[in-house]
């Protein structure tokens, strides 16, 4: 039997996705979480095969909870599903230690077999997720600014060119207005940039936001 832990900070989600995996005969969801902190502290108490993981949490993001998973259990497998298209975040995920990367609007199929492979130790990705992934690893050389970003600092500037204000940004992920633009002028630092419209027009050009 496939133990699965869901990370989500959406009920209504969690709820969707164990009545998925119920019509299953080798697949048991073992526990939920709503954020990160929380799905920690049950991965150190319970035994899991799998865990389904969503980028964006409250308190601390999907993607440094991945890091922190890897650290301490490296054997415990992570599949990330997220609301956000393959090319904005799924490359970062898989670097991080991802064991695949499914967008929440994946067929059912598609998210037991994902499961199913990943529990077996391998790697679940889509055909066009293994086409980025081989355009990337020929550009390895070339690698784009925004690649340098930590894992927060991306993701603000992903909210950012989303149109999201600092005010809104810090109150979707519990952080303070202050820390997130600090987030903020790192990245216009670092990608060169002076304002808010620029990281919009950087975000398009680079196919990070459409």
């Amino acid at each position: 039997m496939i133990r699965i832990l869901i990370v989500d900070d959406h009920k209504l989600v969690r709820d969707g996705l164990k009545q998925i995996l119920a019509g299953t005969d080798d697949i048991s969801v073992i526990d939920e979480a709503g954020d990160g902190d929380e799905a920690l502290l049950k991965i150190k108490k319970n035994q899991f095969d799998v865990v389904l993981l969503d980028i964006r949490l409250p308190k601390t993001d999907g993607l440094s909870i991945l890091k922190l998973v890897k650290q301490t259990q490296p054997e415990l497998y992570v599949l990330m599903l997220s609301m956000y298209p393959e090319e904005q975040y799924a490359i970062r995920a898989l670097k991080s230690g991802a064991s695949g990367y499914l967008t929440k609007d994946s067929a059912s199929e598609e998210l037991i077999a994902a499961i199913r492979k990943v529990a077996l130790g391998g790697k679940y990705v889509t055909h066009s997720l293994a086409e980025k992934l081989a355009f990337y690893l020929d550009k390895a050389e070339d690698v784009s600014i925004h690649e340098t970003l930590s894992d927060r600092e991306y993701q603000v500037m992903h909210m950012i060119a989303q149109g999201s204000s600092v005010g809104e940004i810090a109150e979707e992920l519990h952080l303070s207005v202050k820390t997130i633009s600090t987030y903020r002028s790192r990245v216009l630092g670092k990608l060169h940039l002076k304002k808010n419209a620029e990281i919009v027009r950087y975000a398009i050009k680079h196919d990070i936001v459409t």
